[in-house]
């Protein structure tokens, strides 16, 4: 419930302060004295977007203080909005985000304004009028959906998040496939072209080194035999002066080294004489290897490391392919939920539908609409994050005309009684506080009188806040404030007994002093207390 709202320079209103009443409260003036500024001090309490140049004269910034009283606690929210610079925010004296403050108090309270006549022409709109009659099977069935469209659009995220183009995905895959097999089917080894290189230059050679191993071994025959005749000599020499035994002994040495030497030049000769196509085999080979090189890499180990790059993204893409092909297969699965829940709601909210005509037209009638035709007509559209639903008011004032979408049809007064009678019929029970902004434009005489009444019976279960210039609605409440102003700025003050009296008779005859609008306001307010 809200207990206390102050209004400081907003606009014309200079500071004002109302406590509104636990059942009807009104406000009424004269037009332009600052009525619907007052709402609108409480919207931006409710987070609505603040408009700097509606700051007034009386200083450099606005400011809307409102305290809310629940069954557990109170809650104080300030909203300050300077001429210049960003809008601040207070809850319980903490300052807060402007959200925040909206969600703890923004659903303790509900506005109908003169421009919700536009919203009742808006398909997303009455949507969420039907919703609020759902029973408690319907708004399962919307929750089940709400869940449904969550994982269809958790599912297609993360489809697109392991592969937007599932056929380049699979053209990739084939590439890395045929360039793995090129690469392992060559068995490549590390360092094995340096190995191959150097046994094709010695093959390409071969005549020419096995000439020069030729003579070489030819040279070292001779040295061979020279170096055996001097080892015997200076063996000789050793025996007669042992002085010379380190001599003989180098003299040995050197003549095996000789030995093994003409042995490896013979092995080397042997060598040679290899297979005449190991030559074509180490080309082709080492062809094999550059032309791997000029795709892979600039060297071996690169080919071979792009190798294992490409072995580990191929298992990759492969084990994204099969992740794809499930997702397809989830996302079909969770389309057709989707579509099954999408059903089911639908048929909820037909019945919503029918239980929102039904007591709007009650109220319609209790407004002196009783000929009124009301209808919402649901149409099935591509599902989307709240349905697949499309819903339009069709009315008709008098049963025995056609029925047409509200958009084509309806008065100003006509608009004003179906606003106030489709509110009541879907107002939220969680709402404490119900303000209705001056949306009874366009009604007088009995209709006025019905429309006191019906907000008075209203006001018996839930706290009622209301903008109006109707006498017949001002005379049912409970708490009367009257804004009044004064030259460039306005107040406002509880107005009871004979004040009471001439603020009725003023918005009856126009002048508070009127003995025939007195003379009426006292019968209003005879007749309610009387009923």
């Amino acid at each position: 419930m809200l207990a206390h709202l102050r209004v400081q320079n907003l606009g014309v209103l200079g500071d004002v302060a109302i406590d509104p009443s636990p059942g009807l409260t009104v406000v009424t003036g004269e037009t332009g004295a600052g009525k619907t500024l007052l709402v609108g001090g409480l919207r931006l309490i409710l987070g609505e977007r603040p408009d700097p140049a509606a700051v007034g004269p009386l200083g450099d910034q606005a400011q809307a203080d409102g305290l809310f009283v629940t069954e557990d606690h109170e809650i104080g929210v300030t909203r300050i909005v300077p001429r210049d610079g960003r809008s601040r925010c207070l809850l319980d004296g903490a300052t807060v985000s402007t959200g925040t403050a909206s969600e703890v108090v923004g659903q303790l309270v509900e506005i109908v304004a003169q421009h919700d006549q536009l919203s009742l022409r808006r398909p997303s709109q009455v949507l969420t009028l039907v919703d609020d009659c759902l029973d408690v099977e319907g708004e399962a069935a919307l929750e089940a959906y709400r869940t449904a469209w969550s994982s269809l659009q958790e599912l297609e995220q993360r489809r697109r998040s392991i592969g937007v183009d599932p056929l380049g995905m699979a053209r990739e895959l084939d590439l890395l496939r045929y360039q793995v097999s090129e690469i392992d089917g060559a068995g490549l080894q590390a360092g094995e072209d340096e190995a191959l290189e150097a046994e094709a230059a010695r093959l390409r050679n071969r005549e020419e080194i096995a000439e020069h191993l030729s003579e070489s071994a030819r040279l070292i025959r001779g040295l061979a035999d020279d170096g055996g005749e001097v080892v015997s000599r200076l063996r000789k020499v050793s025996s007669l002066d042992p002085e010379a035994a380190t001599v003989a002994e180098r003299a040995e040495g050197l003549a095996a080294g000789i030995v093994d030497l003409s042995s490896e030049i013979r092995d080397a000769i042997e060598g040679l004489d290899v297979d005449p196509r190991r030559q074509e085999e180490v080309e082709s080979r080492l062809t094999m290897i550059g032309d791997l090189k000029r795709k892979y890499g600039r060297t071996l180990d690169e080919v071979l490391d792009y190798g294992r790059q490409a072995t580990e993204r191929a298992e990759e893409l492969a084990s994204l392919t099969e992740d794809t092909d499930r997702f397809e297969e989830m996302v079909g699965t969770a389309r057709r939920e989707l579509a099954q829940t999408a059903q089911v709601l639908r048929q909820a909210r037909r019945d919503a539908a029918r239980r929102l005509v039904s007591g709007a037209s009650e109220h319609l009638a209790a407004l002196g609409m009783e000929s009124a035709t009301l209808d919402v007509r649901l149409d099935e559209i591509s599902p989307g994050p709240v349905g697949g639903d499309r819903a339009e008011l069709w009315f008709s004032s008098d049963s025995r005309l056609e029925a047409a979408p509200l958009s084509t049809t309806a008065s100003g007064g006509e608009l004003s009684r179906l606003v106030l009678a489709v509110r009541l019929a879907t107002r939220s029970p969680a709402s404490t506080t119900l303000v209705f902004d001056e949306v009874d434009a366009g009604v007088g005489g009995a209709t006025a009188l019905a429309l006191g009444r019906m907000l008075a019976e209203l006001a018996t279960g839930s706290q009622i806040l209301c903008v109006t210039h109707l006498a017949q609605v001002a005379a049912r409440a409970d708490a009367h404030y009257a804004i009044e102003r004064d030259g460039p700025v306005a107040g406002v003050r509880r107005v009871t007994g004979d004040s009471r009296l001439a603020e009725l008779a003023r918005m009856i005859a126009g002048s508070p002093e009127s003995g025939p609008g007195r003379r009426t306001a006292r019968e209003l307010l005879d007749a309610a207390k009387g009923e």
